[in-house]
């Protein structure tokens, strides 16, 4: 019968077969062993963060928001970023661009739904203030977000308007994902860049969407598709909002 050995000693065996040279690099080997432990004890400890989405398109054939990809965070800390709802109350429904900017979205934009009594109260309050048509303001939201109070975009943009961090904070929005916080803060932002435009609606639009500077630089709407398709489907929005109105 065959003597038998522990684990140790075969490793010391098959050790003793090596070359000097060899045996250096395996003791260097050995030296490195703790800093790599150390290292994925490290990676274990960091925030784990678990994504789930389709790629199967944004939007269904009436217009509406097909995908939506929602964030939150589980009991063991883990990130979770997914299309199913989760059961929790406790999370952030983001988009990677806004409602509207998609150059080769498929919405028939002159039949889709409108939102024509939604926060209807609030946006006839941020018109009056900010001299602006309720209808612009009603089309801005639409494009911008399709009147989901809780949306963010992949670049930090908040609420029903969409507005930046600075943005905000400068309109004077402490919240903004608050509606009335966001319409009044938008509306506002909206108003500065019609003053600086001059009126033009499709220019300020342009500015709300790629910023006034962009604008002023190109000296018109900048070369950018995103832009061009939503400074379009505001106007086709504006008409249909007002037309409504007026009915």
């Amino acid at each position: 019968m065959l003597p038998i050995r522990s684990p140790l000693t075969r490793r010391w065996t098959v050790a003793s077969c090596l070359s000097s040279r060899s045996l250096v690099a395996l003791g260097l080997s050995l030296l490195l062993l703790p800093s790599t432990y150390a290292q994925e004890a490290s990676e274990k400890s960091k925030p784990r963060i678990v994504a789930r989405y389709s790629d199967n398109g944004i939007v269904s054939r009436e217009g509406l928001e097909k995908l939506k990809i929602y964030q939150y965070q589980q009991a063991n800390g883990v990130t979770v970023f997914t299309d199913k709802a989760p059961v929790s109350n406790s999370y952030q429904i983001l988009l990677y661009d806004c409602f509207a900017c998609r150059p080769d979205s498929t919405i028939d934009w002159n039949g889709i739904r409108l939102f024509t009594a939604n926060y209807d109260a609030v946006i006839t309050h941020a018109a009056h203030k900010h001299q602006l048509d309720p209808a612009l303001i009603r089309a801005v939201i639409h494009a911008e977000s399709a009147f989901n109070a809780r949306a963010v975009s992949r670049t930090g943009a908040m609420g029903l308007m969409q507005l930046m961090p600075n943005t905000a904070k400068e309109m004077g929005v402490e919240n903004a994902f608050l509606p009335e916080e966001n319409i009044l803060g938008g509306s506002r932002y909206l108003a500065q860049m019609l003053k600086q435009f001059n009126g033009d609606v499709a220019l300020a639009c342009a500015a709300y969407n790629a910023g006034p500077t962009t604008v002023v630089q190109y000296n018109g709407i900048p070369p950018y598709p995103e832009t061009q398709a939503y400074v379009e489907r505001v106007k086709i929005l504006l008409k249909r909002y007002r037309e409504q109105a007026g009915a």
